[in-house]
């Protein structure tokens, strides 16, 4: 028997939830008004939840809710109140990023299901176990790999008793997901909080290569690779789109059912992607799937590709044509949004409506009469009812003490006395116990979880004995400036080792004092490399942007620090990494404002660290980024790209805002801001909190000019650290131009 493999679909809104279960969809996922990767799209309140649980199981669809954002210590009470609320109803999964909330439900809210959410960027066999540790039942794997690695992270993760699930179907982000500060950086709405404004995809100048949108990519469609994922072991399959509305959602999933059941069937599998050009579309390509990182991947306009595919079906295209094509893609879409909109409202995601017939008097047992469209049942007090006390039962008192049945699936349409002789007085504690036996019974006898009480982080009883100075090197003719200052000095490693290992091995062991950073993304071989790195140097610690290189390390017992693109941003994500992975000190995330890291927390025995001048990157992609730019003789990525391709372009936005896209040898392409990050001010406003402020002299050519010598620098960091009054203002002077836009607005 073949396996059966999950459908998941997006919902966004009410409807679109209906569409995907009407289309065949074997779960949902969905976000609430808050905590959610997608607050552009419609949403839910919460209220709405329990109609939309009760429909999808009544279709044999599961329901995961999205929680898959960053979360500020500010937010914690809220998201406390929000998980004490879901672990009493029947949700079956919460999508998560934050390692602050994965450590929250693996200790308080062990009954919800966790899946990992496709912001964590899981790509290599450490991060499969790490999130494993963090009690994560599922991970939704990079959208940029290819179907031999989602085969080995596959095996690896059902070895750990974790499935994994892959994006079939819908927009392609240029970057690596949860490593992308682009839309952060440009207006704060940041994509690790669910406010990408999508900024890739505007237009820019044009390119020397003609391209007026050089960083759009066309929609990913996997449509006929379903036979290799299948083979890969993938355990489901994700359409993405919680901003599409309900005529899209239900013409993908409805076109994937059809697939999943010719492929049940042993039937020949189609390759007619027609039915996915009739809604909003870029145009296909499953090039990462098959390893093809191409030009063609991307596409010279970010909206609907689908008259231009029917005009070019048709023939050559023409104004005429396209003209013509633009009117029956709108009247097929009409059709096709007026039937689906006929078949869900036939579905309802009302409340299950109760009825309450209440009897008694003065000396016997309170009797309540249940009933429901499914099943009634009768209730009983278990003391008895008096004629006095503090106040008499009648209708708005049974109403306020029965409320919380409101809240919950259920809805009390009617309430009936007529058999209740007054007076009639009973114990508040006898009416909560009665509610809680309603709701048992309603539930098929299963209790309800009491309330858990927000945990308040305990601050470091142990005194802070000033900040110091780390410098964070990328070329090896800087470290000569370990032996002339006394700073802590990094070294940052490449994404790519395979060539570089046994050079970069010797500057270490030539320079014991010189650390190791990890970069963020390390796939494939390059993480084997990384790991036969690690193992061959055995440093005294590290610092490290990647979990899966965290993982390793802990299990060597290796001290590691939480790198900044962990995107770390609440003190329990803090206490996560040093209880389970034993972690030294972590990096707190750029993106927060001052506010937002003065409420952080540092356990005990734990540095806090930040990067107070760096390049600002804005993303990190796996694609080539001068193909569309500045044009490369090569039309597809290989090997030798990654290892030896050194290249750096700008790239220019309608009202002047210039990007750097960058390529260095080993290294992956990257986007940054033309203007590097100077923040002074934290060192003042935030005296006792961190173990050690960061300088990065990553070798990146911005707009911003250094108008002194390295070591000179040094020494005026070193300044501002020891309280001189006048440094910040001579640092600010010396690098122009500076921004510092993050510390105000944060995420």
């Amino acid at each position: 028997m073949k396996k059966t493999l999950e459908l998941l679909a997006p919902g966004g809104d009410v409807d679109s939830i209906k569409a995907a279960i009407l289309a065949g969809a074997d779960a949902i996922y969905c976000g609430l008004d808050k905590f959610n990767a997608r607050n552009r799209a419609t949403n839910l309140l919460f209220d709405d939840l329990f109609g939309i649980l009760r429909l999808a199981h009544h279709h044999n669809c599961k329901v995961f809710l999205t929680l898959n954002i960053l979360i500020v210590d500010s937010e914690i009470p809220a998201l406390f109140g929000l998980l004490n609320k879901l672990v009493n109803t029947k949700i079956d999964g919460i999508i998560v990023q934050d390692l602050g909330l994965f450590y929250l439900l693996s200790r308080y809210f062990k009954s919800l299901d966790i899946h990992a959410s496709t912001q964590l960027t899981t790509h290599n066999a450490g991060q499969i176990r790490f999130l494993g540790e963090l009690k994560a039942s599922r991970v939704n794997l990079s959208r940029e790999l290819n179907l031999q690695e989602i085969k080995n992270l596959t095996d690896i993760a059902h070895q750990q008793k974790m499935l994994t699930e892959v994006f079939v179907h819908g927009s392609n982000c240029l970057s690596f997901s949860g490593l992308c500060y682009l839309s952060s950086v440009q207006s704060g709405n940041s994509g690790n909080r669910g406010r990408c404004s999508q900024p890739c995809r505007d237009q820019f100048k044009t390119t020397a290569e003609g391209k007026n949108f050089p960083l759009n990519l066309k929609d990913n469609a996997a449509f006929s690779d379903l036979q290799a994922l299948a083979d890969a072991g993938v355990d489901s399959l994700k359409i993405e789109g919680r901003i599409k509305k309900f005529h899209y959602v239900y013409t993908v999933v409805d076109a994937w059912r059809k697939q999943l059941q010719d492929f049940y069937d042993g039937k020949k599998l189609s390759k007619d992607k027609s039915a996915l050009y009739k809604v909003f579309n870029r145009d296909f390509s499953n090039a990462y799937l098959q390893g093809n990182i191409s030009r063609d991947m991307f596409i010279d306009n970010p909206r609907d590709h689908s008259a231009i595919h029917m005009s070019e079906r048709q023939g050559p295209a023409t104004e005429e044509s396209l003209e013509k094509a633009k009117g029956d893609v709108y009247d097929e879409r009409t059709g096709i949004i007026a039937t689906v909109e006929s078949r869900i409202a036939n579905l309802s995601v009302a409340k299950v409506l109760i009825s309450l017939h209440i009897a008694g008097q003065g000396g016997s047992a309170l009797q309540i009469s249940v009933t429901t469209p499914e099943t009634s049942f009768e209730v009983f007090s278990e003391e008895n009812l008096a004629l006095s006390g503090n106040e008499s039962l009648s209708h708005p008192m049974l109403v306020k003490r029965f409320n919380a049945l409101n809240e919950s699936e259920y809805y009390i349409a009617e309430m009936n006395l007529d058999k209740l002789i007054d007076p009639a007085f009973i114990s508040y504690k006898a009416l909560t116990a009665i509610r809680k036996e309603i709701m048992r019974n309603l539930n098929g006898g299963r209790e309800s979880l009491s309330p858990q009480a927000v945990p308040v982080p305990a601050k470091s009883a142990i005194p802070n004995p000033g900040a110091r100075l780390s410098v964070l090197l990328t070329e090896a003719s800087d470290v000569h400036l370990c032996e002339e200052s006394t700073a802590t000095f990094f070294f940052q490693l490449p994404d790519s080792l395979k060539a570089e290992g046994p050079s970069l091995l010797k500057l270490f062991r030539e320079h014991n004092d010189l650390i190791p950073c990890f970069p963020a993304v390390i796939l494939g071989e390059d993480y084997n490399a990384a790991i036969a790195f690690l193992r061959a140097l055995k440093p005294a610690r590290i610092l490290t942007n990647n979990s899966g290189i965290a993982w390793e390390a802990r299990q060597l017992g290796i001290p590691w620090i939480a790198g900044p693109y962990l995107n770390l941003a609440n003190s329990f994500s803090l206490i996560c990494l040093k209880e389970q992975f034993q972690c030294a000190g972590a990096f707190i995330s750029n993106e927060l404002s001052k506010v937002q890291i003065k409420g952080i927390k540092k356990p005990d025995d734990f540095d806090l660290h930040f990067s107070i001048y760096h390049p600002v990157v804005l993303m990190t992609s796996r694609q080539c980024l001068f193909q569309q730019v500045t044009g490369c003789e090569k039309t597809v990525m290989d090997d030798a790209c990654l290892a030896h391709c050194e290249r750096s372009a700008p790239i220019s936005r309608l009202n002047d805002d210039t990007f750097i896209i960058e390529k260095s040898k080993g290294n992956h392409h990257r986007i940054y801001h033309n203007t590097n990050s100077l923040n002074t001010d934290i060192v003042q406003d935030l005296p006792d909190l961190f173990s050690s402020f960061l300088i990065d002299f990553s070798n990146i050519q911005t707009g911003s000019r250094l108008a002194a010598d390295k070591l000179t620098l040094i020494h005026h960091f070193e300044d501002l650290l020891r309280g001189d009054p006048n440094a910040g203002q001579v640092l600010k002077q010396l690098i122009q131009p500076n921004m510092n836009i993050q510390y105000v607005q944060g995420i």
